[in-house]
This record gives C-alpha cells, sequence and structure tokens, in this order.
C-alpha cells in the first residue's frame, strides 16, 4: 500500500516517491517480460520458478534418457539385421546341401558323382563356417552361443534379450561330417541336415520376435518422449501471445507512471503562489 504524503511538506515529496516506486516495479516487470520475449522461455532462472524448474529438469532428464534409449533400440536392430541376414544365407546354404543330399540319395548316382556331391557340400560347409565368423557387429561376433543384453528404456530394469543357444558353424550344426556314399548314407545326412535346418529357422523364429518386439519399443519410446518434451515446454517455454499482450500493457503503465513521477515532482512548485 503506497505511504500518503502531505503536500505542503516539500521536504521529502512522498507522492513522487510513490510514483518512482510503482515506476521501478513496473520496469522490472516490464524487463522479465522483454527477456521472455527475447528467450521464448518462461523460465529464465530459478527465482522466476523455483518448483516449475526442478519438475521441467527432471521431465527434461527423462526425454534425454528416452532418446538415448531410442538410440539404443536402433543399434540393437541394426545387429539383429546382421544376425538376420547371416542365418538367412546359412539356412539358404543348407537347404542347397539339402537339394545335393536329395540327389545323392538316389541309386542312380554313381562315385564320380557322389564324389562330386561330396566335395560341394565341403565347400559348403566350409562357407557356413565363413559365414559365422564374419557374421559380426562392433568386432563381436553374433552366431554363438550367448546372450545378447539391449537397454531398451529409459530405467535399468527396461532391458530386451536376446539368446542363441548354440553357436552356428559346421561342426555346432552336426554337418559337418556328411557323407554320400551310399544311398543310405545319403539318406542320414539328409536327417542331418534337416535337423540343422530346424535350429536356424528356430533361431530365425527368436529373433524375428526380439526385432519385433523393439519395433514396437522404440514406436512406444517416441510417444512417451514427445508427452515429457511437451509437459517440460508447458512448464518452461513462454506464452509468446500472452507475454506481448503483457508487453503492450506494462509500457503504457511506464507512460502513465513516468508522467505521473513528473508532476508529483512538479506538483510541490505550487507552494510557492503562498510565498507571493
Amino acid at each position: 500500500m503506497p505511504s500518503i504524503g502531505d503536500l505542503t511538506r516539500i521536504r521529502t515529496n512522498v507522492s513522487a516517491l510513490n510514483a518512482l516506486n510503482a515506476l521501478k516495479q513496473i520496469n522490472d516487470q516490464l524487463n522479465i517480460t522483454n527477456l521472455r520475449l527475447a528467450t521464448g522461455k518462461r523460465i529464465n532462472s530459478a527465482a522466476d520458478d523455483p518448483a516449475g524448474l526442478t519438475l521441467a529438469n527432471g521431465l527434461a532428464l527423462r526425454a534425454r534418457r528416452i532418446g538415448a534409449a531410442i538410440n539404443n533400440i536402433g543399434d540393437a536392430q541394426n545387429l539383429l539385421s546382421i544376425a538376420e541376414s547371416g542365418l538367412s544365407s546359412i539356412n539358404d546354404i543348407l537347404a542347397t546341401m539339402m537339394e545335393k543330399l536329395t540327389l545323392a540319395a538316389n541309386d542312380t548316382q554313381g562315385t564320380s558323382e557322389r564324389d562330386a556331391i561330396l566335395q560341394e557340400l565341403q565347400q559348403l560347409g566350409s562357407e557356413i563356417d565363413a559365414l559365422t565368423q564374419q557374421t559380426q557387429y562392433n568386432g563381436k561376433i553374433l552366431l554363438t552361443a550367448g546372450a545378447l543384453t539391449f537397454q531398451a528404456g529409459p530405467d535399468g530394469a527396461d532391458v530386451a534379450v536376446f539368446s542363441l543357444s548354440q553357436a552356428f558353424t559346421s561342426a555346432a550344426l552336426g554337418i559337418n561330417q556328411l557323407t554320400v556314399a551310399t544311398q543310405a548314407l545319403a539318406s542320414l545326412s539328409m536327417g542331418s541336415v534337416q535337423v540343422a535346418i530346424n535350429s536356424v529357422q528356430s533361431a530365425l523364429q527368436r529373433l524375428g520376435a526380439v526385432m519385433e518386439r523393439m519395433q514396437t519399443r522404440s514406436n512406444n519410446l517416441a510417444v512417451a518422449q514427445l508427452n515429457v518434451t511437451a509437459a517440460s515446454s508447458r512448464i518452461v517455454d513462454a506464452d509468446l501471445a500472452a507475454e506481448q499482450l503483457n508487453a503492450a500493457k506494462l509500457q503504457i503503465l511506464q507512460q502513465t507512471a513516468t508522467a505521473q513521477l513528473a508532476a508529483a515532482n512538479a506538483a510541490p512548485a505550487s507552494l510557492l503562489t503562498l510565498f507571493q
């Protein structure tokens, strides 16, 4: 509440001091509004809204962690795509081996034909071994027994795991000692290759399920990040339309307060008429 002054006491011009104080308050508010208009932020220092700043900082950190998790998922999807490519190639090779064994499991084949088929099978087995070694991501061999854990969320417990129960070398698949010397042996070799095909297809199914989950998680996290960012924006960002209206009001008040200060400073001069 402003102080009440007496115009006849000119040593202290209370009216002018009231007008000056009002002008200072208006200038302070106008400075804050102009800063908000310049930065686009409602909170430019902790003093503007301590509780709001704390909440907004927490939301901003959450959004950054979600963004990092989305990046992790993208990297994991790349890794799984490489693993899928390797398994698909091995599956194709096994299909070719099965085709050759089907030919060998026929008594129309002679010794030289069986030898040629066996050499093809051995070369295809070596190619499977090479593929297993070449299917890597950042130096990590993917087609081997073990588990890969991906941080797929902003919290420590939000992980996704892809595991393989076996390696996919020709020896691990049980196809490194195939024989086609006779029709019966070729038929047994067909059974071994079929088991290997089943193992590869089972791994592809598990991999596909993890990739589908990762894509769903990525979509959900993108929505969550948007919502968290929007919540932080509502706290921190300035409503520029409202701030512009407030600035126009304060500029008018600044002019009227300045005029009143000038009038209050001039008012004591009227007392001079008492001495004329």
